[in-house]
């Protein structure tokens, strides 16, 4: 089994973020880059999928150069090459075309399953794993936590509300969107990281269509922190009551 494992290189969660000065971006200079956690997990279930059944797991990553060090990383925890999608401007693309971008590669390479996170930590769209399925006209499901091989095809195990789960039958080829914490990730040993050295990264030039939509931001903020106090008054049991009322209808824990 080939699987592929689209990934994304995002600023580091606890990152300090600095607003440019004209207001339309963040710094990025000064950040550290780490890889996607919900495509963490994919990658870590395409190498539990490999472990039981063989096969190769591909890394593909889209981005400029320093994205290669997310695709070391990957390598490192036991994927088996990688393809480097080369573009400084791939931020600026929207989800249709950069869906466009990463299907050329994956045609070429014809996998049996695609794998990627749910959604990115930084933008959080939850939309390039559906839109990449439908350019490569396979099946998709997305709040992936598990997948299971069958004779047919895949069984995934999704997530639903509630607490709910959901089982279905795919056929192979399929693109999947796993959902963060569905195993538990490993990290890259010392024999890994050595071996990652050695095992092939190729690299292509992005093959971005003729006229791609683009997304302009035109301002962006820092969350202000506020603080508010509100008094209420009654007896016991009317503050009590309007307590209640406002976990239920502001706060929404209720």
């Amino acid at each position: 089994m080939k699987i592929i494992v689209a990934i994304k290189q995002v600023p580091e969660r606890d990152a300090q973020l600095s607003i440019l000065p004209d207001g339309r971006w963040i710094e990025e200079d000064a950040l550290h880059y780490v890889i996607n956690e919900p495509d963490a997990y994919a990658l870590e279930e395409a190498l539990q999928l490999k472990e039981q059944h063989g096969g190769e797991v591909v890394a593909l990553c889209a981005g400029p150069e320093r994205v290669t060090s997310t695709l070391r990383e990957a390598l490192a925890k036991g994927a088996d090459r990688a393809i480097h999608i080369a573009s400084d401007t791939i931020g600026k693309l929207d989800t249709l075309a950069l869906a466009h971008v990463l299907a050329e590669p994956i045609r070429a390479e014809s996998p049996d399953l695609v794998l990627t996170g749910l959604q990115s930590d930084d933008l959080g769209l939850g939309q390039t794993g559906v839109v990449l399925a439908e350019l490569l006209g396979v099946p998709h499901s997305t709040l992936v936590l598990h997948v299971e091989k069958t004779g047919a095809g895949i069984r995934v195990k999704r997530e639903l509300e509630d607490g709910w789960f959901q089982h279905i039958d795919l056929p192979l080829p399929a693109v999947l969107t796993i959902q963060s914490g569905g195993n538990k990730l490993r990290y890259a040993t010392l024999m890994g990281i050595k071996k990652a050295k050695t095992k092939e990264t190729r690299s292509e030039a992005a093959a971005i269509p003729g006229t791609p939509a683009t997304v302009e931001l035109t301002r962006i903020f820092l969350p202000e922190k506020q603080k508010q106090t509100q008094m209420l008054k009654g007896s016991p049991a009317e503050i009590a009551a309007q307590l209640v009322e406002k976990l239920r209808s502001e706060v929404r824990v209720l």
